[in-house]
């Protein structure tokens, strides 16, 4: 899986603006946690869906930009967490053990 590093908070707005051509997708990660390890491991052999950009945020080293990202798009801060993002809004969250690609295939092409 080729992941785009979100490390920039103005990435935001970039995603939120290449969203209203194609769904992008925000993977946060803690890299302490084992839930969101074994998610993550889950997700990345499930995933082949290569035409959707997909970032991936190590939640430890950049934590501001986790905050910024429930603020920005009215959601939640959860560990490990997938959003999609699409025409500027976060129309599909889920977290933990609720992460399925077959779940979030449908919201990237709806």
């Amino acid at each position: 899986m080729v992941w785009k590093k979100l490390t920039e908070v103005n990435q935001l707005e970039e995603i939120a603006l290449a969203s209203h051509e194609k769904a992008q997708l925000i993977f946060k990660h803690s890299t302490r946690c084992s839930i969101s390890a074994t998610a993550l491991n889950r997700f990345e052999r499930a995933w082949d869906a290569m035409d959707t950009p997909a970032y991936y945020l190590d939640l430890i080293a950049y934590r501001p930009i986790s905050s910024e990202i429930a603020e920005k798009f009215g959601i939640e801060h959860q560990s490990p967490q997938v959003l999609v993002i699409k025409d500027g809004q976060c129309t599909y969250s889920a977290t933990h053990w609720d992460i399925s690609v077959e779940d979030i295939k449908p919201e990237l092409h709806s």
